[in-house]
């Protein structure tokens, strides 16, 4: 579904990423890890169109490098920043209809507020005084209300109490059995080694690791070196 091939990106004068190349295929997570300033967010936001890159990145099959923010956006991949970037003077309900690009999407309001009852009791409330892990399933679901077929999420577990970290990965697993495929950048090995198919490990701007979840586990040199754990 997403196949990336010697990916450089570069901010300026400074190149980021290193030839980074791996896939994501239909209905699968994938986990991307890897310690701060190691390359993950940059990927995230090459796939977005949001970095200058060399290289390829294609999308069911279509050459995406070079396109806009909104086409790719547009053409069914859905991006969840880490900054989560709501709109704080909207109410729940309005970010949600700010998601929709159109009727008969797969996702409905009553689906988001099955998947998280605390959005309905807020539905009517401004965005910008929920709390941080309100404001993620808030985040969450507005891009789903796109009907993406890919889910980039930037670590969607970020100062999140346990609680709310465990309803993001029953929402991860959700988005698995409808079919949706999710990148899942994330520091939390714990979440990320239960949920993810592959996994893959970044460092200095490149994959260092690609495998299983088990895989990973027990190599404890890969661990050591690149996750510090």
């Amino acid at each position: 579904m997403l196949k990336i091939d010697n990916l450089h990106a570069f901010y300026g004068k400074s190149h980021v990423l290193h030839g980074v190349s791996f896939e994501v295929h239909p209905g699968e997570i994938v986990a991307l890890l890897g310690r701060n300033g190691s390359g993950r967010s940059t990927t995230a936001k090459a796939i977005m169109g949001l970095v200058h890159c060399e290289g390829s990145l294609r999308w069911k099959d279509q050459e995406t490098l070079g396109k806009k923010a909104y086409e790719i956006a547009h053409s069914g991949i859905g991006y969840v920043p880490e900054s989560r970037d709501i709109f704080p003077r909207l109410t729940v309900q309005q970010n949600l209809l700010l998601g929709q690009k159109g009727k008969g999407g797969r996702w409905s309001f009553d689906d988001m507020y099955r998947m998280f009852p605390r959005l309905k009791e807020r539905q009517h409330t401004e965005a910008g005084v929920l709390s941080g892990g309100e404001q993620q399933m808030l985040t969450l679901c507005r891009t789903l209300m796109g009907d993406p077929d890919l889910i980039i999420i930037d670590e969607p577990t970020e100062g999140l109490a346990p609680k709310i970290v465990e309803l993001v990965g029953e929402y991860l697993k959700t988005l698995k059995e409808r079919g949706i495929s999710v990148l899942l950048i994330e520091q939390k090995l714990t979440i990320a080694m239960a949920i993810s198919d592959r996994a893959l490990v970044m460092g200095h701007g490149s994959i260092v690791f690609q495998g299983t979840p088990a895989t990973l586990r027990a190599n404890n040199d890969i661990r050591k070196e690149w996750l510090e754990v």
